[in-house]
């Protein structure tokens, strides 16, 4: 059996490196692939060109810029699991393409923006777009092959993430000497010849049992009540942490996060399965991941601004000394999958995020006004990479391993929502922190970013310890019993 599969791994990649007629199903692999690095590397290449929109944009404050990068992670969020849902209806083809056309012209509207309300406005549809292609890619690839290749099909396909997060830092920052609006022109070919591509390559699928649907309401309650959260957050010390405004945000949030809950509770094909949450490990990993990524989303930010405002190095340079980071975060993401299946996930998700804590700390006591990158800032850098690529595969096997095998798709689903939502929250906290130092101010405000990050890294390995042992299930059978869900 082991011959076997060793053997159609072999034939697989054999088939994708050598030239002449490429079989159906590769080509598929191809396409999604390249449409899900274009969506994946958004999430990393705008923080890069941060500083060079705040210039353009002259007198916008960080808190409504904050807004580029948090409402793309709030859209994201909101739209994963209604996204799955409504191509089972309507068509996973049809659908994708949607998203990615949406993709495309969003970006174009971004490069086009003449000011930050525009820009917001587009990341909004360009979040849609995206939310879209990430489910939509993943059920026409399970469609495509046999069961004994999806093992090797999905982990290539999951593999442009890591691409596109070590990609996403230099590629900014050489973007963004032209201007920081080709950060978004870059989709514009990239996208049109893959939408081309699709229109031949891809066919059309359904779920013939896939009639409920998605719960947009739901949707739309979630991305409300955590955009009242984060503008309360965001605006706290300019509008005062007591004031009405802050207050009525608040409350806001809270009352649209009650009824979220209880529409969930009621709804056919929820937005948030509130069962899966009856698994103990499924809502640790969760809670766990939640705070990790508001660790991780405030020290990428943090990380660029820290570079090009108290170092003052420019954006190529401050791409190329962050890109260490993805880069071992995907040289540990393996030995981290490895691991948790000997030590157990809690174990390992728990290590990496005090890791990631020990980088906080690191900067904490190393890092001071004048820049020496090798000794200060890239050991940290180094050791939060790592604990990332420890903490991302052993939290989503966690969250597939603790439900039942049908139910892995809708869980994994929840889990890149719970993720999302994390960034958009450490966003949020970090600009919040920071406020608007001038001069002395500067690195203490920092050093107050880097005791937040260290706080959610050190919560986020608390929870993970809740998560128990449990037993991993094979990732094929869970796909193939997961198909009709295909999130």
């Amino acid at each position: 059996m082991h011959d076997a599969t060793a053997c159609d791994r072999v034939r697989f990649v054999t088939q994708l490196g050598l030239g002449g007629k490429v079989p159906h199903r590769y080509r598929v692999l191809v396409v999604v692939s390249v449409a899900t690095f274009v969506a994946s590397l958004d999430l990393f290449i705008v923080n890069i060109a941060f500083p060079s929109i705040e210039r353009d944009f002259t007198g916008t404050s960080d808190a409504t810029l904050s807004w580029v990068l948090s409402a793309y992670a709030i859209v994201t969020a909101a739209l994963l699991v209604p996204a799955g849902r409504l191509a089972d209806m309507i068509g996973r083809k049809r659908l994708f393409m949607g998203g990615l056309v949406s993709f495309v012209v969003a970006s174009a509207l971004c490069a086009a923006a003449p000011g930050p309300g525009w820009l917001i406005a587009a990341r909004v549809v360009q979040a849609a777009g995206g939310a879209i292609l990430m489910p939509t890619s993943l059920a026409i690839l399970l469609a495509e092959f046999p069961a004994r290749q999806r093992g090797i099909a999905v982990a290539i396909w999951s593999a442009t993430g890591a691409v596109a997060a070590a990609a996403g830092p230099p590629i900014g920052g050489l973007l963004v000497q032209a201007s920081w609006r080709w950060v978004f022109l870059i989709n514009l070919p990239i996208g049109l010849v893959t939408a081309v591509v699709a229109a031949r390559v891809l066919s059309e699928s359904r779920d013939p049992e896939g009639k409920r649907f998605p719960d947009l309401a739901g949707a739309a309650m979630l991305v409300l009540a955590s955009t009242a959260l984060m503008l309360a957050i965001v605006q706290g010390q300019s509008w005062g942490w007591t004031s009405p405004r802050v207050m009525g945000l608040v409350a806001g949030s809270l009352v649209l996060t009650a009824a979220f809950l209880y529409w969930s509770s009621r709804h056919p094909a929820p937005v948030l399965e509130l069962a899966l949450f009856k698994a103990r490990a499924f809502g640790a990993a969760n809670v766990s991941g939640t705070l990790f990524f508001a660790a991780f989303g405030a020290m990428l930010l943090a990380s660029v601004l820290f570079l090009t405002r108290v170092w003052r190095v420019d954006i190529v340079t401050a791409g190329l000394e962050i890109a260490p980071g993805p880069i071992a975060a995907a040289v540990f993401a393996v030995p981290g999958s490895l691991l948790s299946r000997r030590f157990g996930e809690r174990t390992i998700a728990a290590a990496g995020s005090l890791l990631f804590a020990f980088a906080g700390i690191w900067w904490l006591a190393a890092a001071g006004l004048q820049p020496h990158y090798a000794s200060e800032f890239l050991p940290g850098w180094i050791i939060g990479g790592a604990g990332v690529g420890l903490v991302i595969p052993t939290l989503a096997s966690a969250t597939a391993a603790s439900l039942p095998a049908s139910r892995f798709a809708t869980g994994s689903a929840v889990y890149g929502m719970t993720r999302q939502f994390g960034i958009a929250l450490g966003i949020a906290i970090l600009i919040a922190v920071l406020g608007t130092p001038r001069g002395a101010q500067v690195l203490p405000a920092f050093r107050a970013g880097w005791e937040v990050i260290v706080g959610l890294a050190l919560a986020s390995a608390i929870a993970a310890t809740a998560i128990g042992r449990i037993r991993i299930t094979a990732v094929e059978p869970i796909a193939v019993a997961e198909l009709k869900e295909a999130v």
